[in-house]
């Protein structure tokens, strides 16, 4: 057995560019673990900086604009879109979701007559006791929602101050990292070893797919929210901020989204107008949006940009939305992208390693 084990460490840790590698992953898995928390702040802020050094490079390369000038433009954008969402979208967000979860008893008993007439249509299929069973469970579903709610909303509240604090640090952190962006990277590679070509390698193969990715997927949220909420705004739909807020999120989640989101959709269009042409309406809009989305906006903005499998995309959405919630989900693929670069490269370096010994 310690042969065998000596043989595969031999194997695949021979070449000392695959042990940076390894080591460097080690190292960013446990900071992310055990100071993660802390870091908040500074990885949402180079998440945003990184999203937003692609409109601060298109306007250096192609408008020829100075990189200062060019960074005091993207940054004063952000700010604006800052003070819209937290002044203007986010109220108008709290409101309408306030308005819903007002209008979930009244839901829930209109829900329950139709539900209660079932087993008079169909005795042999459901009972009237399957109905009341059914209905208890949901209402204990939605107790506990609601307790989840307002559980929520206290903590908000004494969380209010770290809150304020993000809401400074993050816009100035991000303002540093587009600013100093080349000094920063310099500082870093001189604690990296000189001879660095494979971890070089998996970092600007990852980087050219995830970063157009990331700012593809940003751009795809904003269209198509902006599009729902035009066409629910048009069709009269109740609550169309949040629906189409939803719509927009539901991207994150490949093939799983946009069935989720129908639910909410289905349902504040059946209790504003039952099953008439308003309904219809709304569901083909809703249907025509999203056929558009995945065969339009979505090759248009990706291309072959992320070449993984569909049950291996789906698979990352599981495992990293489980481990980091909505970050994991939006980061799945770019990180599914890295695991997937690095079992391509490992065993060209390891053979390489070996071959040279």
């Amino acid at each position: 057995m310690k042969e065998l084990i000596n043989t595969w460490i031999q194997k695949h840790f021979s070449d000392p560019q695959v042990v940076i590698l390894a080591f460097l992953l080690v190292l960013a898995t446990a900071t992310i673990f055990f100071i993660g928390d802390i870091l908040v702040p500074v990885f949402a802020a180079i998440i945003i900086a990184y999203i937003l050094d692609g409109s601060v490079s298109f306007l250096t390369r192609k408008i020829k604009i100075h990189r200062t000038i060019a960074v005091a433009i993207t940054f004063s954008i952000f700010i604006l879109l800052l003070l819209s969402v937290l002044f203007i979208l986010a109220p108008l967000m709290v409101r309408q979701a306030s308005q819903f979860v007002l209008q979930i008893p009244v839901m829930m008993s209109h829900g329950q007559d139709l539900l209660m007439q079932l087993p008079s249509k169909y005795p042999n299929i459901i009972s009237e006791k399957h109905v009341l069973e059914l209905v208890s469970g949901i209402r204990l579903q939605v107790a506990e929602f609601s307790q989840h709610v307002v559980s929520f909303s206290l903590s908000s509240v004494s969380d209010l101050l770290t809150f304020m604090v993000y809401l400074i640090l993050v816009p100035l952190l991000v303002f540093f990292f587009l600013f100093d962006k080349k000094k920063m990277l310099n500082w870093f590679s001189k604690f990296l070893p000189d001879d660095r070509a494979l971890v070089s390698t998996i970092w600007k193969d990852v980087n050219d797919k995830s970063a157009g990715y990331i700012r593809g997927k940003f751009a795809e949220i904003l269209i198509i929210w902006f599009v729902t909420l035009v066409t629910f705004l048009w069709l009269d739909l109740d609550y169309a901020m949040l629906l189409s807020f939803m719509v927009g999120v539901s991207v994150l989640i490949p093939y799983v989204g946009a069935a989720v989101v129908t639910v909410p959709i289905a349902t504040v269009a059946y209790f504003q107008w039952g099953f008439d042409s308003n309904f219809l309406y709304v569901m083909i809009a809703y249907a025509i949006i999203q056929f558009l989305d995945g065969n339009l906006l979505v090759p248009f903005l990706f291309s072959e940009m992320v070449n993984l499998h569909p049950a291996a995309i789906i698979t990352a959405v599981i495992i990293f939305g489980g481990l980091w919630g909505i970050w994991g989900v939006f980061f799945a693929i770019p990180l599914a992208t890295l695991i997937h670069a690095i079992i391509n490269a490992w065993p060209r370096a390891s053979s390489s390693g070996a071959d040279a010994l």
